[in-house]
């Protein structure tokens, strides 16, 4: 295809600079070539008949004085920096007509592919006014993404001739990880984990740092009542006391091969990314020490551990963007790394693939070494597929065979589970849905128990 006719293609794919005929001018010549069909009955001369049609055509183009130039249209897009993944956010783009003509547009935003929208936007602007055009879109992949352009089509009262232009106007957007559950926990902590049964507060009496008195309510400890205040105020009043501060955290994120299984909502590190989010805000928020490592062959990212909530910003911009690999994890080379790395005694909540890790059992020599300085958790996502097979009728001796292997690869995880968790390296699988629950739960239960 020569680059005469790619243009001439891309201006009918909404693209590039140029005047289109429109519907309304389409329609009108096919009228007029059925009447003077009909009039041709009647021994009407070719030249006739090609002197009304290029009479036609000459007076349909006039319609284009009546319609606004391109210097005199004017374009803003109003975009926001950041989107969370899976998340609906409104757009907006300012057309400002400086024309003393009104204009009919279709609009066509040029974001990435990946984003679900509905295009094109259509509308109206009168004569020296300003309107703002908005959609709606949804990012469903994370990453970094450049919206560079807008496609613009516009045309006279008329509506014979369209023009078309195509605007530089340029937008950085980041799509982060979904900040749903983090922000839940961040508004009421206790809601959060309410179905997990955890309280924020539940720890062995006296132990820890003294927080404030308070009124004594049903269930607390009568030994921490401050008699004191209880006196001068003529109310039972009790102290409360929450964990130490200060603490060390390590978040392990894997992406390896097998975190990119698909789920009901994205895939196995989209829900890790999450729940890691999560768990790092309600460390922060406690005033304890936290840092990232994300993983697959080799070390990706790692955030040094630091501790208030601006830190949260600092590990979202630093793992916000990371991926899948094709390769397997490389577990003892992550673990020997985290070893020369952290030196303080934290806690370590690795997100990974319950059932690829058992099988790694060259990983367990680095893990036996680091437990007797720091505190090790594995969480993984369980997989619902090896559930619904062994909860099946085996109705016929193929369901059978398929019910049989998958009992016995559940076998063999409880087993190799027992094995490691004699070594004393607790793991833990949850449910897609309460994997962030389940992760911030185990931080609190630990933090409660002053087991670091």
């Amino acid at each position: 295809m020569t680059k005469s006719l790619k243009s001439l293609w891309a201006r009918f794919l909404f693209q590039g600079k140029g005047v289109l005929p429109t519907k309304r001018l389409l329609l009108l010549f096919t009228l007029l070539s059925i009447a003077l069909v009909i009039v041709s009955i009647w021994d009407i001369s070719w030249t006739f008949l090609l002197t009304v049609n290029i009479l036609v055509l000459i007076a349909s183009l006039f319609d284009l004085l009546f319609s606004a130039k391109k210097k005199e249209l004017s374009f803003k897009r109003m975009a926001p920096a950041e989107m969370e993944r899976g998340i609906t956010y409104q757009v907006q783009i300012e057309i400002k007509n400086n024309s003393p003509y009104s204009l009919s547009y279709r609009l066509i935003d040029g974001i990435p592919q990946s984003f679900i929208q509905q295009f094109p936007l259509k509308g109206n602007v009168s004569t020296q006014t300003t309107v703002l055009a908005a959609y709606e879109v949804i990012a469903p992949v994370r990453g970094e993404y450049e919206i560079d352009k807008i496609y613009f089509r516009y045309s006279s009262p008329l509506g014979l001739w369209e023009k078309q232009l195509t605007i530089e106007q340029s937008n950085a957007v980041k799509v982060i990880p979904d900040l749903t559950e983090t922000k839940q926990y961040l508004e009421n902590a206790q809601k959060f984990l309410l179905y997990e049964g955890v309280k924020i507060r539940k720890q062995q009496s006296g132990v820890g740092e003294f927080a404030k008195i308070r009124s004594y309510v049903v269930g607390d400890d009568p030994r921490n009542i401050n008699w004191r205040q209880t006196a001068k105020l003529r109310e039972v009043m009790t102290n409360e006391y929450e964990p130490e501060h200060g603490k060390h955290m390590t978040i392990l994120i894997d992406c390896g091969r097998m975190m990119g299984a698909e789920l009901k909502k994205g895939n196995r590190l989209e829900k890790s990314l999450e729940a890691a989010i999560t768990v790092a805000a309600a460390a922060l928020q406690k005033g304890d020490y936290v840092s990232v490592l994300a993983f697959s062959k080799d070390v990706k990212v790692f955030v040094p551990a630091a501790k208030g909530m601006a830190h949260l910003q600092t590990i979202l911009q630093a793992i916000y963007n990371i991926e899948v690999d094709a390769a397997e994890s490389n577990y003892a080379a992550v673990l020997h790394y985290l070893e020369t790395m952290q030196k303080k005694r934290s806690f370590i909540l690795l997100f990974s693939d319950v059932r690829t890790f058992l099988h790694e059992e060259s990983a367990l020599t680095y893990l036996k070494r680091m437990r007797q300085r720091h505190l090790f958790l594995m969480i993984g996502i369980e997989d619902m597929t090896i559930q619904k097979r062994i909860q099946m009728q085996p109705e016929n001796v193929q369901m059978a065979m398929i019910k049989s292997i998958a009992q016995q690869q559940m076998l063999f995880k409880k087993k190799e589970k027992i094995k490691w968790e004699k070594q004393g390296l607790q793991m833990i699988e949850a449910r897609e849905e309460r994997l962030a629950t389940a992760a911030v739960s185990s931080y609190i239960d630990i933090m409660n128990r002053n087991l670091l």
